[in-house]
């Protein structure tokens, strides 16, 4: 065996047992490290695929649902003095996870709306930082920007398994940008069954862009870029909203009988529609019910409450609440996004680089 050979093994069976001491919760080092995971480590992981986040999503309101979790409401960080745009913020997203793997950690990240018009850059940008749930030490940071779009995608993946029509074939998505994007390619990843997908943008380049894209890996699927997003709306099946507004633009008129709307940009839907539909269902109550999002205008007037919401995702999960049950049903989810989602992705891609010794060790000291 070479020099090159023994120095690969021996890295192998030292991330293997780095990955079962992380793994059992008493990960220890003599001279502690930083595993540090750019985004295209990430994707070599199994981190550009779907597939890997789903399971991770599942893990993740199941935990929710048990109580097997921490999540403190997460703070926004906005420049003193400035209003802004609605997605103009740096948010904190701190959690700790259970389950056979214990482990802490926050995301960071970062949102200027108009960074791709003035600055040719992704409107959003951060890191995740993990920590040992024992010591506490920081033990990896990963790029943010691929597992929050990834994982954001999963939420629509993993609810429309319980909330969307049985063989649903249509889709609509209001936005054409980078989430968009993902939410489809899960999307399409994970049902076969889709035929259609409507899609909208105020800028029709950018529609006609993501449908070319899309057409490149899957030529079965038609892809029909629509004049107005009430044109898209209301051929889909499954509505999925990937915007940065901050005013609502979906009345329930739009919504087809059986329509199930993924709201990820949150601010799309009119408030009527939550109070007209059959079921609302949030990811997590206290962080959906805040900063003067929809749901929490809707609270603060009095219109709406705990006891009116038919559901946080992950009892349907686990199966304590029915998901659909009827096919004429309309459902919303309005997931907020929680810390610990990204935390349960992130905490997978970390322990497979550590099995296949991947990424770039920092010492702390």
């Amino acid at each position: 065996m070479t020099t090159n050979s023994l120095q690969e093994q021996a890295r192998t069976e030292e991330g293997n047992a780095i990955a079962a001491g992380a793994a059992s919760g008493v990960f220890r080092s003599p001279n502690p490290e930083l595993l540090y995971l750019n985004r295209e480590t990430i994707a070599g992981l199994g981190g550009g695929s779907s597939r890997l986040y789903a399971e991770a999503l599942e893990e993740a309101l199941t935990l929710h649902a048990r109580g097997d979790f921490v999540q403190p409401l997460k703070p926004y960080l906005r420049s003193a003095g400035k209003e802004g745009h609605i997605a103009d913020r740096i948010i904190a997203m701190p959690a700790h996870i259970g389950g056979a793997q214990p482990m802490s950690g926050i995301k960071w990240i970062g949102s200027k709306h108009d960074n791709p018009q003035q600055r040719g850059m992704e409107r959003a940008s951060g890191v995740i930082v993990l920590n040992d749930a024992e010591s506490h030490y920081p033990i990896a940071v990963l790029e943010a920007g691929l597992i929050s779009s990834m994982r954001t995608a999963a939420v629509t993946v993993v609810a429309a398994r319980y909330l969307a029509r049985k063989g649903f074939t249509s889709v609509s998505c209001v936005g054409c940008g980078v989430i968009a994007k993902a939410q489809l390619s899960s999307l399409l990843e994970h049902y076969e069954h889709i035929c259609e997908v409507h899609l909208f943008d105020q800028s029709e380049s950018a529609a006609k862009r993501l449908a070319e894209t899309l057409q490149a890996s899957c030529p079965h699927v038609k892809f029909l870029v629509a004049n107005s997003a009430e044109q898209a709306v209301r051929q889909g099946e499954v509505v999925v909203t990937c915007t940065v507004t901050d005013t609502p633009y979906i009345p329930f008129e739009w919504l087809r009988k059986g329509a199930f709307v993924s709201n990820i940009s949150i601010m799309d839907v009119h408030k009527e529609a939550y109070l007209l539909a059959d079921k609302v269902v949030v990811d997590d109550w206290e962080q959906s019910n805040r900063e003067k999002k929809v749901l929490n205008q809707l609270v603060l007037e009095g219109r709406f409450s705990r006891e009116q919401l038919y559901a946080e995702l992950g009892e349907i999960v686990i199966g304590s609440k029915a998901g659909r049950e009827r096919e004429d049903e309309i459902i919303i989810l309005n997931p907020m996004g929680m810390a610990i989602e990204d935390i349960a992705c992130a905490r997978r891609i970390y322990l497979h680089a550590l099995q296949e010794g991947a990424g770039l060790r920092l010492p702390l000291y």
